[in-house]
């Protein structure tokens, strides 16, 4: 796919928790077409630490009202000068980099989204896109508490939603795969981005039930076009920059232990 180098307009910066910030964002041309799964490469201004691009996942596209949302979770300098963005501001991003989810063949398939702390983040445009498509969409998202569970309402728009907390003050208590639905439904395709252990096991329960399974790696990708070779994983197709050969990979494709 053809690749934009956009500066984009701040149209409103939500503030969604202590940590978590939703910087919408539009532009006088048209956004150009990105899938579910594919991320921009961030330059952030005015942040003197911060010198190179920060990769964020698409979190959402609205073509009809020409906004783009980018998720934001504050970490460092950089996060948290896009966290204090305010609407007016210009924020010049490449996109779209990377691969994307692929779509079920089989209209029934069973599927089922699994997210941890910031790895909801691309699963609310896959789960826009799919149901789209005509598929029956199911969200499991996982979180410390209550309060770190964000935007429940715009999953919901698009299927069910389960969830965990650690703290059990929201859904089961526990961690994300442990919650009952992976026991008592029959899902035969998975998605997921979060953290490596948490995205292993959802790699070993879809093994065990011989189901597919797609994995979004965070690994840290500078240059977003692979050049800088610092976010490269190994595969069964020898190493490879998951900025371009990923983010999504099938777990048959990597060599997880799991």
């Amino acid at each position: 796919m053809k690749k934009y180098m956009l500066d984009l307009i701040l149209k409103e910066n939500k503030i969604l928790s202590n940590q978590y910030n939703l910087l919408i964002l539009t532009s006088n041309e048209k956004i150009p077409e990105i899938l579910p799964g594919q991320f921009a490469e961030v330059r952030v201004d005015g942040s003197p630490t911060t010198f190179l691009r920060r990769p964020i996942s698409i979190h959402y596209v609205d073509y009809e009202l020409n906004e783009l949302w980018l998720l934001i979770q504050i970490k460092g300098d950089g996060t948290k000068r896009l966290a204090n963005m305010t609407a007016g501001e210009s924020l010049n991003i490449l996109v779209p980099l990377g691969n994307s989810f692929n779509e079920p063949m089989n209209k029934e398939a069973r599927i089922l989204l699994v997210g941890g702390g910031c790895g909801v983040a691309p699963l609310l445009y896959l789960g826009a896109n799919l149901k789209k498509s005509g598929f029956q969409v199911n969200f499991l998202l996982g979180a410390r508490t209550k309060d770190d569970l964000i935007e429940l309402c715009e999953y919901e728009r698009f299927g069910n939603v389960f969830t965990t907390t650690e703290d059990g003050s929201h859904g089961e208590q526990g961690f994300v795969t442990q919650h009952s639905v992976l026991n008592d439904s029959d899902f035969n395709y998975f998605y997921t981005c979060g953290p490596t252990p948490m995205m292993k096991a959802v790699a070993r329960h879809a093994v065990n039930a011989k189901a597919n399974c797609e994995v979004s790696l965070e690994n840290t990708m500078a240059c977003g076009i692979g050049a800088c070779l610092c976010c490269v994983t190994d595969t069964t197709e020898g190493h490879v920059c998951v900025c371009t050969e990923g983010p999504v990979f099938n777990i048959t494709k990597l060599k997880w232990q799991i």
